[in-house]
């Protein structure tokens, strides 16, 4: 069917809408040969908010495997735990 040049033509915007919903993003923490257990520990503890406890065991996971899921949220909040973590020079990763 072809328009008339009188006729009005309508459109109707087809958007997309991302929720973010099920798309989580994480922190890996690499292991080093720098930094001591206390201040990984430490800054563990600064940047995700979590007991001595929790701490020393992420940092124990990262010493003997070599890297470790540390943080799982946002990016946003991903973006901010690994700037704090790298504040001190640890290797990081944000992975979605």
């Amino acid at each position: 069917m072809e328009l008339q040049p009188n006729e009005s033509q309508h459109y109707e915007a087809i958007t997309e809408e991302t929720t973010g919903i099920g798309l989580s993003s994480r922190v890996l923490l690499f292991n080093d040969d720098w930094h001591t257990f206390d201040e990984v520990i430490t800054q563990l503890i600064s940047a995700i908010k979590c007991t001595y406890e929790k701490a020393r065991s992420l940092a124990f996971e990262v010493h003997v495997k070599g890297k470790a899921i540390v943080f799982n949220g946002s990016m946003k909040d991903c973006l901010i735990v690994s700037s704090v973590l790298e504040e001190i020079a640890l290797h990081t990763q944000i992975i979605t």
